[in-house]
């Protein structure tokens, strides 16, 4: 099959690779989102994808919009197109053009968790299984019909990151049986819509950490921003990341929300609403993420002290611990 690849981040290069490596799939080109500064560098950077791409002499092309690619796509001739997190809007006359229209990959199991964020909103809400699914894209968020569900378990301990990285290599292979399935003249089916449910880009807000909440919560939150963006509290009155947390056995007693209970090598044990966390990955602001027990020894905190609280010098405790 004549195939083009639409994906951006290093999440989608697996899939990727297996298409290159298949012997009945010819990627013509890929598609990826222009160079772009990241990180601290003004420097634009080439994506996962382009350099995956450059490596293997595939054409790539990198329009500013999801709708400039249609001309150069139609010249193409494609049999089908397959698209792993793009990061751009597909128009419709786009989506039009291969044979067999768009095929995506997607990190979640449809139609639960539509949309940009599947990954970390699974693990703040708690799921104990998530999956990938592949589907036809449509203009809808998500809402094209399915070819093919698998279902993985979530981690006690797993971030988003390590959930991420783990489902693109599991999807890799399932896009590819999904797309010769689907050119073979497999018939994919509706999802079921009125079992929905949406999951939103991840903004500043979302990982803003409420140490009034239980301790279950706090710490799926953070495992559900980490790596990035991170979740965020304040200590001393600087912005304070959390990269790594576990529920605490330890029994925080009288401690308010957000108080440190105890500080050593196994990291800082912080008092929740109902429980407590024990944080093992921490990011000072302005230094390098750090084990929370490397923390512990060089700042020396309090017990007592009081995360998401002004700090000195600040003013009174404002009662707000997130």
């Amino acid at each position: 099959m004549r195939l083009v690849f639409f994906g951006t981040p290093d999440v989608a290069v697996p899939s990727l690779e297996a298409l290159l490596d298949a012997d009945d799939v010819e990627v013509v080109a890929v598609v990826t989102n222009p160079d772009r500064p990241r990180g601290r560098s003004a420097t634009p950077r080439p994506s996962a994808v382009k350099q995956a791409a450059l490596a293997a002499d595939v054409p790539v092309w990198q329009p500013e919009r999801g709708r400039d690619v249609r001309d150069d796509l139609a010249a193409a001739e494609p049999d089908v197109c397959a698209v792993v997190a793009y990061g751009s809007i597909l128009p419709a006359d786009v989506l039009a053009v291969p044979t067999h229209g768009f095929v995506n990959l997607h990190f979640s199991r449809l139609p639960r968790w539509r949309g940009a964020a599947p990954v970390q909103w699974a693990i703040r809400a708690g799921d104990s299984t998530t999956g990938i699914s592949t589907f036809v894209l449509d203009e809808g968020m998500d809402t094209g019909p399915l070819l093919d569900v698998v279902e993985t378990g979530i981690g006690a301990d797993e971030t988003a990151g390590e959930l991420l990285d783990r489902l693109a290599v599991t999807g890799a292979p399932v896009l590819l049986q999904s797309l010769r399935d689907l050119v073979d003249g497999a018939v994919p089916q509706p999802q079921p819509d009125e079992l929905a449910t949406y999951a939103h880009r991840i903004g500043p807000d979302d990982v803003r950490i409420d140490f009034t909440d239980i301790a279950t919560a706090v710490a799926a939150l953070v495992r559900s921003a980490a790596p990035r963006p991170g979740a965020h509290t304040t200590w001393q009155g600087e912005r304070f990341k959390l990269l790594g947390a576990v529920v605490a056995d330890t029994d925080p007693g009288e401690a308010l929300p957000g108080e440190l209970v105890d500080a050593g090598p196994d990291g800082l044990v912080i008092a929740c609403g109902l429980g407590a966390i024990r944080a093992t990955l921490v990011q000072p602001a302005g230094k390098a993420a750090m084990t929370a027990g490397d923390f512990a020894n060089g700042y020396q905190p309090e017990p007592g002290t009081r995360f998401g609280s002004p700090g000195p010098g600040a003013g009174a405790d404002d009662g707000d611990p997130s």
